[in-house]
């Protein structure tokens, strides 16, 4: 993928379960809520934390729901990327929950 917009649609294309989206969601809300919760206090380790939770979530949705191999073994930067866009299009209602 030569960009982000480029490689969007087959991120989504690999969250087509609606499960497996909604364990993403919940995912990142709670990793994003230990890391900064972490930073604030003072542990920045905490964000290591805050990342295994989300990805747990994550990979979960795709092994037993989505049935396919998450995106962040090949495209690990792009992946994360398409988490967060992923996650603002589903709290704005533009994908469902």
């Amino acid at each position: 993928f030569e960009s982000f917009a480029d490689f969007y649609p087959f991120y989504l294309s690999e969250h087509s379960n609606r499960t497996c989206r909604r364990l993403h969601f919940i995912g990142s809300t709670l990793g994003a809520t230990i890391a900064v919760t972490g930073l604030l206090r003072g542990k920045p380790s905490r964000i290591l934390t805050g990342l295994a939770v989300g990805y747990a979530f994550a990979w979960v949705g795709h092994f037993v729901f989505e049935k396919n191999r998450p995106a962040t073994f090949k495209y690990p930067r792009y992946s994360f990327m398409g988490d967060w866009a992923m996650w603002k299009d589903i709290l704005t209602g533009k994908i469902p929950f």
